[in-house]
């Protein structure tokens, strides 16, 4: 039976379950294999290549899903020039998409743009006073990630136990609890502490539908809950990715350069060219790459369909049984 919620009614969705962006992963076949399922596939127009391109992969992700789907737009700084992101939005924009999410850097002018457009925005927040911020600028849905999520959790270290009930007791609009999410019983937990739905990335990772191989999916599977590196802390650009070769040699790096530490001295292991390149070749120890610490929970390689389908009932039958069972009806005599 689908979970109701404030976003499952926003969004226009069966299930409260989001996949988020991601860089590399996000492409159309992935967001349209979740969309089909129930949930909300969302493709990351920045992995097209170009604003030209990425108008071609919203009419391919048309054509592959007729659900509803959102497309991410990322905001980050770069060592060189930025990306096209006007050209992206605009592509957005007159593509058609009705749902956009935005991550990275303040969203105010991009959330101002979509807004006056008419879709609907969701915004990836590292900290209750990001998400506020969000909900100013007028931002719909809140995707509120937790210190267990993989890539960029921020510099606060608040685990979703916290960040979540926060959230009940801050926010007005609707959030979705991101980070650490794989599971059905998790899912009933983020609605207990007060969220609408949850984000997935690593799970639909380790799904037959995802592009990477499958040497990276199974390594998630073999994995333990420990099996992450927090690298670039000193930085202050703590990114979470998978514990292989690269990102322990990164790790070591770090620790041994302490106060001296410079983006330079690793460059060269964790530059997206050799991350894509370990990709095409299976390599799971060629690069880095992105992973949160729910690959603890991951014990197989379904379908997206499996996926949402798993965490609904799985969910439902949390509420429905165990938890409605702890609730002892005392006797009025």
């Amino acid at each position: 039976m689908p979970l109701k919620t404030r976003v499952t009614d926003l969004l226009g969705v069966e299930h409260p379950i989001i996949m988020g962006g991601m860089t590399g992963v996000g492409t159309p076949e992935l967001a349209a294999a979740v969309s089909n399922a129930g949930g909300l596939g969302i493709m990351a127009i920045h992995n097209a290549g170009s604003p030209q391109q990425g108008r071609e992969w919203i009419r391919r992700l048309k054509i592959l899903t007729n659900k509803p789907f959102g497309v991410n737009l990322t905001i980050l700084p770069t060592m060189g020039p930025p990306p096209p992101y006007d050209e992206y939005a605009r592509a957005i924009i007159e593509e058609g998409v009705k749902i956009v999410e935005t991550a990275g850097s303040s969203p105010k002018e991009f959330v101002q743009l979509f807004k006056k457009a008419g879709l609907i925005t969701i915004h990836k927040c590292v900290s209750i006073r990001h998400a506020l911020s969000a909900e100013r600028y007028g931002v719909d849905i809140i995707s509120l990630d937790g210190f267990e999520c993989a890539g960029h959790p921020g510099e606060d270290d608040i685990g979703n136990f916290v960040l979540q009930a926060k959230g009940a007791m801050t926010l007005t609009k609707p959030y979705v609890c991101s980070g650490g999410v794989g599971t059905g019983t998790q899912l009933a937990a983020a609605l207990a502490l007060g969220a609408d739905g949850v984000n997935c990335g690593t799970r639909f990772c380790a799904t037959k539908e995802c592009n990477w191989p499958n040497s990276f999916k199974q390594r998630m599977v073999d994995a333990s809950e420990t099996d992450t590196v927090m690298m670039l802390r000193r930085l202050q650009n703590t990114c979470r990715v998978f514990r292989n070769k690269v990102a322990e040699e990164v790790e070591e790096i770090e620790s041994e350069k302490g106060a001296n530490f410079d983006f330079s001295d690793v460059s060269h292991l964790v530059n997206g060219k050799r991350g894509r390149d370990a990709e095409q070749k299976g390599d799971a120890d060629g690069g880095i790459w992105s992973a949160g610490q729910v690959v603890g929970v991951l014990d197989s390689i379904p379908t997206c369909e499996e996926v949402i389908q798993g965490m609904v009932k799985e969910a439902e039958i949390t509420i429905r049984s165990r938890l409605l069972s702890l609730v002892v009806h005392q006797s009025k005599l």
